[in-house]
């Protein structure tokens, strides 16, 4: 049998380093993702605060959510995604949360974005895995 040439398997390895630039996890990106959905949710859509409203904080969560999943659908890149959004209304209580996992840092990541006004805090965080 013959030997491929060499400049066959320079072209297949460029074409796979193109394909994994193109599907590297890009914090800012995803970042923005999460911050436009939680400006389209409870930022509302002029300057004034939305207060707290226990009996949307359910619908609320569930569009962020929905919102980033629909984006970063869009960005086609190889992920599975998990997204997480908590609501807390802003009564002097406190709140910690960590987030840790144990992957591969080159190719998947996460990041977490937070708002908060004088009646609620909003957390949302996003999770990448590629496959």
């Amino acid at each position: 049998p013959k030997t491929p040439k060499p400049r066959i398997f320079e072209k297949f390895k460029t074409l796979i380093m193109e394909f994994d630039e193109e599907n590297e996890f890009d914090n800012e990106q995803v970042q923005n993702i999460a911050s436009n959905a939680v400006e389209q949710v409870v930022k509302g859509k002029s300057q004034d605060e939305v207060p707290y409203q226990k009996d949307k904080v359910n619908q609320w969560c569930q569009q962020i959510i929905d919102s980033c999943i629909k984006d970063l659908t869009k960005l086609g890149k190889m992920f599975k995604y998990v997204v997480t959004c908590i609501i807390l209304e802003n009564n002097g209580t406190g709140l910690q949360t960590a987030a840790t996992a144990c992957w591969d840092t080159k190719s998947d990541g996460l990041i977490s974005v937070q708002y908060g006004n004088n009646t609620f805090f909003c957390i949302v965080t996003i999770y990448a895995v590629a496959i």
